[in-house]
């Protein structure tokens, strides 16, 4: 299972969300308008799989305290440098253990979906839940439902950053109950040339009714809120 992102591929990840205009603050602000509706006193925010630290870039405007915890130590290293205030700590979503609770923690980019099995998702519910005091929140960006996934879908974007033109091509198919995403970046440099990168990743394609298993499993009341996000909708549960 690739759970990470690393070297040029965490810079180019980077690169082409910012280049295909994803609005994180836009994004920052409904995550907090879910969080407050459900927590009012919610003051401390949890990103887990936090990325590249764009989304925690602008939840700090918004909660007194953010942190974040990633499994990519090139995604993490990029995520530290954009929030050098920021607690960043190294840790894998299914046993990460901080010691401490949040008043929220979230999980976005479909991130979930890169547990294998309800094994797994339980114990990343149940981690996130083992994170939140009472009456504490916590949001899951899920991947598609086999129902909603569309096999065969192509992807591609480009951007022009840093110096750099970035042509990105993603391929879905459907390979034993998961996603199999093979992804392909060009990247050109004026008088360097063209460069070629690939990277494989799968994501399961967990049914609604899976994921809302994984939270009871937590102790968690549950929540799914179909148009919310990008299209996937989002599970918003809350710890009694």
């Amino acid at each position: 299972m690739n759970l990470e992102y690393s070297g040029d591929v965490a810079r180019l990840y980077d690169l082409v969300h910012q280049g295909k205009g994803k609005d994180y603050q836009a994004e920052a602000k409904e995550l907090t308008r879910l969080v407050t509706q459900r927590c009012p006193r919610a003051r401390s925010l949890l990103d887990v799989a936090c990325g590249t630290g764009m989304h925690l870039r602008h939840l700090g405007e918004f909660f007194q305290e953010v942190a974040g915890v990633e499994v990519s130590p090139d995604m993490l290293d990029i995520a530290q440098r954009r929030n050098p205030a920021v607690r960043i700590h190294p840790g894998d979503m299914r046993d990460f253990a901080l010691g401490r609770r949040f008043d929220a923690v979230i999980c976005m980019f479909s991130s979930i979906g890169h547990m294998r099995d309800q094994g797994e998702l339980n114990a990343a519910i149940g981690r996130f839940a083992a994170h939140l005091p009472p009456g504490g929140v916590v949001v899951v960006d899920p991947w598609w439902f086999p129902e909603t996934f569309t096999p065969g879908y192509v992807g591609a974007s480009l951007v022009e950053a840093e110096g750099r033109t970035i042509a990105r091509f993603s391929h879905s198919a459907l390979e034993d109950g998961a996603t199999r995403i093979d992804v392909d970046y060009l990247v050109g440099v004026p008088g360097e040339g063209v460069e070629h990168l690939k990277e494989t990743h799968r994501i399961t394609l967990f049914s609604r009714a899976q994921y809302e298993a994984a939270f009871a499993a937590a102790g968690l009341g549950v929540e799914f809120l179909p148009q919310a996000a990008t299209g996937r909708g989002l599970f918003v549960g809350v710890r009694p």
